[in-house]
């Protein structure tokens, strides 16, 4: 049995008040305690993660419970800028070089696979949550070049993945940046994600998911018969297989030298400020270091964030929420060509890295029955699909073919 300090590194997940935080129908019914002292399976996290879990999970016959300690959709979720993209962190020819060729492809593929089907659980659900399909506009940057792109553009058409790119003239033409070079590609989107983990949840209780907050597990005993779990008001809960969703305060267990939180920061503007037509259609983001990102929501703010930094606690700190904010409004407007008006929002939050941009999907080592979704860098909401097609296919027992590419190694591996 694990004591309560050794299962998740409990965390602030945001500093300040996200421009989601006011949304409307981010809000469930949730229970105050279990119905029931057993089940098929538990997870551990209410927000995106444990949301499209408990979709895939929820087949009308298993018993699923969700927990969470906070209220649900509170944690990583409502910090999330949610530009949720088939692009990972690392460039497909880097991580070629750091992976293999055939890992890398894949790795890519099938996070391009995530977005499309991240379309389709929208629609088939009809949440509305501002989801909108989208364009990637990848700009060159001081940490890869033009040169860079090129290379980048050649391994993605090796990999059958679409993209062009656009030089110094078809930049300023078409979108009025002054860069080296761009790849615009496909298969990316943007939405509410509050709006979507809430609407996600509730369809997955509509299917006889349980969801119960807040409660907080306390310690953890795995087995080969199932998982058992204790809870804060002295409780024990047992299942069949357990799955900790618990974001960026992540499992002990798991805990790895290639994988590390950090910080990061974001802005929103006031709504219907006037923006350029194509951000209607593309999300943005730069091959820097540190680098800016920055999309349109649908109600017409300009949302931009940016300039990590290798502390998990720097994003606490108010006086760097202030520089921080100023920084990324400036980078925006110099990119942009014109001024913004003073952010309604801005907020900072803990953020997972891992030295591949690819996140940690899997099996706990060592402990039977006991799964883990973590790690996720710039890609969030996409390898939480990835995650909850893993884990449901392990679950139902016929495994999943790239389950290799994100499994998680023993600590000190």
């Amino acid at each position: 049995m694990l004591k309560n300090n050794e299962i998740t590194r409990q965390r602030d997940l945001h500093e300040s008040r996200p421009v989601w935080a006011g949304s409307p129908r981010i809000t469930l019914r949730t229970h105050q305690k279990p119905a029931r002292d057993t089940y098929d399976v538990i997870i551990v996290g209410a927000g995106i993660s444990g949301a499209l879990m408990a979709h895939a999970l929820a087949n009308g016959r298993r018993s699923v419970l969700v927990v969470d300690r906070r209220r649900p959709v509170h944690g990583s979720t409502l910090a999330s800028t949610a530009m949720i993209q088939h692009e990972i962190d690392i460039p497909l020819h880097v991580l070629t070089g750091m992976i293999g060729e055939e890992k890398a492809r894949r790795a890519w593929q099938r996070s391009g696979r995530a977005v499309e089907q991240l379309t389709r659980i929208v629609a088939d659900l009809d949440l509305s949550c501002g989801f909108e399909r989208k364009k990637t506009l990848f700009l060159a940057g001081d940490e890869y070049g033009s040169r860079a792109l090129r290379t980048e553009l050649d391994a993605r058409h090796a990999a059958g993945i679409k993209a062009d790119f656009l030089d110094t003239a078809a930049l300023r033409d078409g979108f009025a940046i002054d860069r080296t070079g761009a790849i615009l590609s496909d298969i990316s989107a943007s939405a509410n994600p509050a709006q979507m983990a809430a609407g996600i949840l509730r369809a997955a209780v509509s299917r006889g998911v349980e969801v119960v907050s807040p409660l907080e597990i306390t310690d953890v005993r795995s087995t080969t018969q199932g998982v058992f779990l204790a809870t804060a008001d002295g409780k024990i809960i047992s299942a069949g297989h357990a799955v900790f969703c618990s974001g960026y305060e992540f499992l002990e267990a798991v805990a790895h030298k290639d994988h590390a939180i950090i910080s990061t920061w974001a802005i929103a503007t006031p709504p219907a400020i006037d923006l350029p037509d194509w951000l209607k259609e593309c999300i943005v983001w730069e091959g820097a270091d540190p680098y800016l990102y920055l999309r349109r929501s649908r109600d017409g703010r300009l949302i931009a964030g940016g300039e990590d930094e290798e502390d998990e606690e720097a994003f606490a700190s108010p006086q760097k929420l202030k520089n921080k904010a100023k920084t990324i409004r400036k980078k925006a407007e110099a990119l942009l060509g014109f001024s913004l008006p003073e952010p309604d929002y801005s907020w900072a939050a803990p953020f997972g890295t891992t030295r591949t941009g690819l996140p940690l999907i899997g099996r706990v080592p060592g402990m039977d029955n006991v799964f883990a979704v973590m790690g996720f860098g710039g890609n969030g909401i996409t390898f939480s699909q990835i995650a909850a097609e893993i884990v449901s296919s392990e679950i139902a027992g016929h495994g999943d073919a790239d389950a290799d590419l994100f499994a998680i190694r023993n600590a000190d591996s």
